[in-house]
């Protein structure tokens, strides 16, 4: 099982920090990959918003990478880092779910329909992942 979940994490969060690195770095390829919305496409204010929030991301949710890999390697120490991961993948997911739809209900444009729906099901399959790790660190350490 920590196999499988190792594998998750790592997958999972490369492909969040990853794309979050991609965006901060390389902004037109992030476009290109659909990472993220052209500056034209949305509001000037939500634009410089997810650029804030793609370095931020960068400097912070390498933690759950972190994690999945100390998980394949054995380390006991994946279950700290798995604290501290899912706490930043829940307050990513949570903000980047409420924060999209406060918008949207106030007719900003954050997106097209396509992407937007795309980010939903992605913040929402990140958030699962790290409150279920949150759980499996805990239990980790209470039996260690």
């Amino acid at each position: 099982m920590d196999v499988a979940w190792g594998i998750v994490l790592v997958v999972l969060s490369l492909l969040c920090w990853g794309g979050q690195v991609i965006v901060w770095f390389a902004p037109s390829t992030a476009v290109r990959l659909t990472l993220t919305e052209s500056k034209e496409t949305v509001e000037p204010a939500y634009f410089a918003d997810i650029r804030g929030e793609a370095l931020w991301d960068t400097l912070t949710l390498w933690t759950m990478l972190v994690a999945g890999v100390l998980l394949l390697l054995g380390e006991s120490a994946w279950a700290y880092f798995g604290l501290v991961g899912g706490g930043m993948y829940v307050y990513f997911a949570g903000r980047g779910i409420f924060t999209r739809v406060a918008l949207q209900h106030r007719g900003h444009r954050i997106g097209s329909a396509q992407n937007i729906r795309m980010g939903f099901t992605l913040l929402a399959i990140w958030g699962v992942m790290a409150l279920a790790t949150i759980i499996a660190s805990a239990n980790a350490l209470s039996t260690s």
